[in-house]
Formats: structure tokens, C-alpha cells, sequence
């Protein structure tokens, strides 16, 4: 493990922690292989539980012994650059990741396939590009027993930095991958398509006969837009929250739990 201790976070290396965005970090042009960051101990732990390989770490000279301790036992032979706290909390948002950061390699996706192989629910996220709503969606899929999780290509990355952070590191623990077919094709997976949507069709959330669907996909979209008409009409049910004092709809993330603890259970 080559400790690498820094005076500027200008040095050679830092730059994935201090000055690449999230588009830098994915392009092949500058590594091997894409990257992204995780933060704080717990997160990168559930990271590593879950096969992903880090690629380098950052933390404060002082935490070497201490909260980075055993994430720098499990890391190997990769790069691990130390600095001082007053040169590190130049860096913005340093204190709210415990003061440890991992870039990590990117993994090969799993096949939709493999993804629904023993789902029996499975959430659709389409068009939401929000990644606080994608790290609370996420959170909330695996605390409430969702099996797995599609994105379609117009959604954000999970393994954004805000959205790995906001998720608590569930965006490890849920089997996803990205939906490139329409979302229609689950049908041939054997699955029934739920959208949530308000129409004049759409029916009660807590209607008994969605909890009688063996294999459900539960399609949410962006709160601006919704989903796409075709989406709505496509889908085997659509369904709405019942609410009260004239409330219309809910924040995506706060949606998705409400259906996850309904139809999960």
C-alpha cells in the first residue's frame, strides 16, 4: 500500500478527488477504465463488499489509524494519498465525506436478463435526472425489498457522486443495470408493467389485484413531465397514490417508497 503524501492538491494523482468532473472520470481517454467516487467509510466498505475495486484513495495523514483504518487494510496495493487537515478541507465538500474518499472502477453492467433472472419486483426508473432522487429511489428499493432496478439511457448515473452519497451506498446492494429496449419488452420477461401516473384511467395503488401479480414492474418518471404517453398507455396498469386536501402527487423519490412499502410487501 504506497502512502502518498501530498503538500498541494494540485499533486499528481489528486486530480481525480480534486478537479475532474464526473464526465472526465468516464472518459477511457484518460484512464484504463472509468471511474467513479465513493464517500465515507460505510459507503466505501459496502462498496467493497459488493466486488467493486478502488482504484485510489484520499484521506486526512491522521485518519490513517483511525476511521480510514480499515478501509486502507481492505484497498490493496493502490495509491493512497494523505494530506493535512487544513490542506484538505480546501476541498470543497471534504468534511461531509468523513473525510475519506475511494475512486473506484466502474463494473461491467449485467444484462436485463440477469438483472430480472429471480425478480419478482423490479422498479423502472425513466428520464429522472435529479441524482438526490436517484440516490433516495435507490435507498428506498432496498430497504423495501425491491429485487432490482432498471434506468432507462435518459435517466442519471447511480454512480454519481451525489447519488452514491445520497443512497448511503444501497446503489451497491440493489442488482441494476440500463434498459436499452423499450419498456414494453418486460412483458417478455413475464412481467406486468405498472406506471404511475395520474389519468383517468389510473386505479388505486392499494388495489388488491396488483398484489396477486407474481412478476410486477413499477415504472416511475421525471415529476416534471411524467412519463411519456406512450409509456402510460402501453402499461398493463396505471396507478396513482390516494391522497388528501387536494395534493395531486408527490416527489418521485417519496412516490417510489410509498409504492415500494405497498406493492413489496
Amino acid at each position: 500500500m504506497p502512502v502518498i503524501h501530498i503538500t498541494s492538491l494540485s499533486d499528481p494523482g489528486v486530480e481525480i478527488f480534486t478537479t475532474l468532473t464526473e464526465a472526465q472520470l468516464c472518459d477511457k481517454r484518460l484512464f484504463e477504465k472509468s471511474l467513479f467516487i465513493a464517500e465515507s467509510g460505510k459507503v466505501i466498505n459496502t462498496a467493497l463488499d459488493a466486488g467493486y475495486e478502488p482504484f485510489a484513495l484520499l484521506t486526512e495523514e491522521k485518519h490513517l489509524d483511525g476511521i480510514a483504518a480499515q478501509v486502507v487494510e481492505r484497498v490493496g496495493d493502490i495509491p493512497v494519498y494523505v494530506g493535512s487537515r487544513e490542506l484538505l478541507r480546501n476541498l470543497t465538500g471534504f468534511p461531509l465525506t468523513r473525510c475519506i474518499l475511494c475512486a473506484m472502477l466502474r463494473p461491467k453492467f449485467p444484462s436485463v436478463e440477469e438483472v430480472l433472472k429471480d425478480a419478482s419486483r423490479v422498479a423502472v426508473i425513466d428520464s429522472v435526472t435529479n441524482t438526490t432522487n436517484i440516490g433516495a429511489i435507490f435507498r428506498s428499493a432496498v430497504a423495501l425489498g425491491v429485487d432490482a432496478v432498471l434506468l432507462t439511457r435518459t435517466t442519471c448515473d447511480p454512480l454519481n457522486r451525489r447519488a452514491v452519497r445520497v443512497s448511503m451506498g444501497t446503489v451497491f446492494m440493489a442488482p441494476w443495470t440500463w434498459l436499452d429496449s423499450p419498456i414494453s419488452s418486460l412483458h417478455e420477461y413475464g412481467f406486468k408493467t405498472v406506471a404511475m401516473a395520474l389519468t383517468d384511467q389510473s386505479v388505486s395503488l392499494d388495489n388488491p389485484v396488483l398484489k396477486t401479480i407474481d412478476r410486477l414492474a413499477l415504472i416511475m418518471g421525471t415529476e416534471g413531465d411524467g412519463l411519456p404517453p406512450e409509456t402510460i398507455s402501453e402499461a398493463d396498469y396505471v396507478v396513482r397514490i390516494p391522497m388528501m386536501h387536494n395534493v395531486d402527487s408527490l416527489n418521485v423519490a417519496a412516490a417510489a417508497a410509498v409504492a415500494f412499502w405497498e406493492l413489496c410487501k
